[in-house]
């Protein structure tokens, strides 16, 4: 017989293998998921963000469901999403060059200078992401600095919501890499791949073209 854990997933009752994430025990417990669900266990949505207290501990920490293991006498309670009173808009038209982009980071999110360094959002991202370093990049104008602390963000909005200042640091974040990838006059990773298109070291499958007859040409 396989060991069974029991803990509590939104006030209910659970029993898992221990081997289970608490996404799968929450599932398999006959719980109906309309909601805290997205990519299913692959950890790149952030749908699934929680909160997580250990058995005979006091704190309580954020974490994604799909990708934490449960625990005995863990006690989850899954955060919904929000929407914050404040919302930054931006349309990526307007940035034309490099110059004024600074000054755009600035006009659209303006919390961003007022950082308290509090390191509430770090504590916050389920991926661990130095998501305070990243903001402090971005208000200093070093964008490639920026971008790459953001890049493997799923965007659970877990950093906004322990933000005192309301800086919403992963969607400045996200604004940092669009602007760049707006400024690009090619993708970098587009290119690595045409040209492994192109020298063969990359082959790409698809349906041949149609004959005069309709069906398809052989290969």
């Amino acid at each position: 017989m396989r060991e069974t854990v029991h803990l509590t997933i939104d006030g209910c009752e659970v029993a898992a293998d221990p081997t289970q994430s608490i996404l799968q025990a929450y599932a398999r417990s006959g719980a109906e998921l309309t909601a805290n669900v997205g990519c299913l266990g692959q950890g790149v949505c952030g749908s699934c963000r929680c909160l997580i207290r250990k058995d005979q501990e006091r704190q309580v920490s954020t974490a994604l469901a799909c990708e934490t293991r449960v625990e005995a006498g863990m006690q989850v309670s899954f955060i919904d999403h929000f929407l914050p009173a404040h919302v930054h808009r931006y349309d990526l038209s307007d940035i034309r060059d490099s110059w004024g982009l600074l000054g755009q980071i600035r006009a659209v999110f303006p919390e961003a200078e007022y950082c308290r360094h509090c390191s509430g959002c770090d504590r916050a991202c389920p991926k661990g992401l130095p998501v305070q370093s990243g903001v402090a990049s971005a208000v200093a104008g070093d964008l490639a600095a920026a971008a790459a602390v953001f890049d493997p963000c799923v965007m659970c909005n877990l950093c906004t919501l322990a933000c005192p200042e309301n800086i919403r640091p992963n969607h400045l974040g996200l604004f940092v890499r669009r602007a760049i990838a707006a400024l690009s006059l090619r993708p970098v990773d587009l290119m690595q791949r045409l040209r492994d298109i192109e020298t063969g070291a990359m082959t790409v499958e698809g349906p041949q073209p149609a004959t005069a007859s309709g069906e398809p040409a052989e290969g």
